[in-house]
């Protein structure tokens, strides 16, 4: 039979809102969310039929953006579907997982580094106006610095995909990520949006 089904596919990029192009976002969320819709959609008769597993690929920045709001939108997103689709396959026996990774960007390479410069050159004449180069390549330098920080062991990642594959009783949520990753999300999921936005926009400055 069809025992499991992960879906992993993901890009990312980085820039401010008004930075990126509609072609970008449609592109991100085409992969990363229409994406795995499309192959739940394709298998979801066998793995009804055989009681399977269906893991999804997403990532703690589903709860909160620092400087790549369009993939934190996609991961936010696609949680959402999951959370509907593990109520509803309930009944079928079929059990839903989510990975929610930290910051593993040195194992996986899905974020090349950010280039100021190329930034700065697509950016519209309009934005041009509102942003100066400087601040570009602070943010750019910025998320260049979050990128460096990103652990290499991606077996943790892997290791959980696995248990939510096999275990028989798999979690719905795997979060793999360090001490202060974890400590955002949960001041993130607990605290009002004040106290986020101010722990963020603290981050940012620095």
């Amino acid at each position: 039979g069809f025992w499991g089904l992960v879906n992993n596919a993901g890009v990312s990029t980085f820039g401010e809102t008004g930075w990126l192009s509609m072609e970008k976002y449609e592109k991100m969320a085409d992969v990363n969310l229409l994406g795995s819709i499309r192959t739940t959609l394709a298998f979801l008769p066998l793995l009804r039929k055989y009681k399977g597993r269906i893991v999804f690929m997403s990532s703690i920045i589903a709860y909160f953006a620092l400087g790549n709001g369009i993939y934190s939108m996609t991961k936010a997103a696609i949680e959402k579907f999951c959370d509907a689709l593990r109520l509803e396959m309930k009944k079928f026996g079929v059990q839903v997982s989510i990975i929610q990774p930290g910051n593993y960007a040195r194992s996986t390479k899905i974020q090349p580094p950010v280039s100021a410069e190329e930034i700065w050159n697509e950016l519209s004449e309009e934005e041009k106006a509102v942003y100066n180069k400087e601040y570009v390549e602070e943010r750019a330098n910025f998320f260049n610095s979050i990128l460096r920080e990103g652990s290499t062991n991606g077996d943790e990642v892997v290791d959980a995909m696995v248990d939510a594959l096999t275990s028989p009783a798999p979690k719905a949520r795997y979060m793999v990520a360090k001490l202060k990753e974890k400590a955002l999300v949960f001041v993130c999921a607990l605290f009002p949006t004040v106290v986020m936005d101010s722990v963020l926009s603290y981050a940012l400055s620095k």
